[in-house]
């Protein structure tokens, strides 16, 4: 019997977390949705709620093809043309 660890214990060197926004007023906001069940209606509520209360200048929607991988380069691409200020990354059951 051969046991195999899932985790990926790849070593990568540490970065630094973003820049925190001054203010969400006149930026774009990217929501992407990881594909987990629950994850689209959290993107829904928040969506709503920006839209209302943040005074942001746009709001993009992406969604991976499944949780199990890495966003794929397109996508990722897609997120960095209208140059968004930030992603909010839906991890929901």
């Amino acid at each position: 019997m051969i046991l195999v660890n899932p985790l990926d214990e790849t070593p990568r060197p540490r970065g630094r977390p973003a820049p925190r926004l001054d203010t969400l007023e006149g930026k774009t906001i990217a929501l992407l949705d990881i594909s987990k069940p629950g994850g689209r209606f959290f993107l829904d509520r928040l969506e709503a709620l920006l839209a209302a209360r943040a005074a942001v200048r746009a709001i993009v929607r992406a969604a991976k093809p499944t949780f199990a991988r890495p966003a794929p380069e397109e996508l990722i691409r897609r997120l960095l043309e209208p140059r968004c200020d930030a992603v909010v990354e839906a991890l929901a059951d």
